[in-house]
């Protein structure tokens, strides 16, 4: 049986959420699709930012699910391309990070909330109902990282020169190789091959000058990506 695409622009049949995926897997937006079943309408996709402007702006969805790093500059750039021509569109992250530099750069740039991609599809449907209705919206140990930048610095830009030298692909790859995932399990998660994880690797050794994983791992601690 084929599996029918989502028809863009469409109007819900019967009241539902109108909702906007956007991420560059395929096979995670229909995982998404799936999950949400018949409690929201999908009105569209996309897998870059251009993409997700322009179609978030034709379909006018209620809440946009948005991915957190894609290779043309991730839920960020999606963000501030649409906040100002469409303050009435909510967006809720969808991320596998929980870094705090990401949660609090995306809550910055005007997202509603940050969910980690771990979240069930129960209370992934009620996270996108909690945002609509102006809500904010976090995974239970996020909550604290807004918090705490937003009490304590409220206009400090989070920034690391280190860290800034790092791709998206990089600092995820970072991020699940400090907690301990072989590369065979970060090129599962990442939807990648293993020689990419490799070249990733490999390049953040290079950029941070350093020689092994484990040291990787303790300067990711000490940063609190893990």
């Amino acid at each position: 049986m084929v599996e029918q695409e989502p028809v863009e622009g469409a109007a819900p049949r019967d009241g539902r959420l109108r909702v906007f995926l956007v991420d560059d897997h395929a096979m995670f937006r229909a995982g998404v699709r799936a999950e949400l079943g018949e409690h929201v309408e999908v009105v569209g996709e996309a897998s870059t930012v251009a993409e997700a402007v322009s179609r978030i702006a034709a379909t006018q969805p209620d809440v946009v699910l948005l991915d957190v790093h894609m290779p043309d500059g991730g839920g960020r750039a999606v963000l501030e391309a649409m906040r100002r021509t469409h303050p009435q569109v909510r967006f809720l992250a969808l991320s596998v990070s929980d870094a705090a530099e990401d949660v609090i750069g995306l809550i910055r740039a005007g997202a509603r909330g940050y969910v980690t991609k771990t979240i069930s599809p129960d209370e992934l449907t009620d996270a996108i109902r909690r945002v609509a209705d102006g809500d904010a919206v976090f995974s239970p140990r996020l909550a604290g990282f807004v918090l705490d930048a937003f009490a304590s610095r409220p206009d400090a830009p989070v920034a690391d020169p280190e860290l800034d030298q790092l791709t998206n692909r990089e600092r995820e790859v970072l991020r699940l190789l400090a907690r301990g995932y072989a590369y065979k399990e970060i090129a599962r998660e990442l939807y990648i091959s293993i020689k990419t994880v490799e070249t990733h690797v490999s390049n953040v050794l290079r950029k941070l000058q350093m020689s092994n994983r484990y040291e990787l791992s303790r300067w990711a601690a000490d940063r609190r990506l893990v």
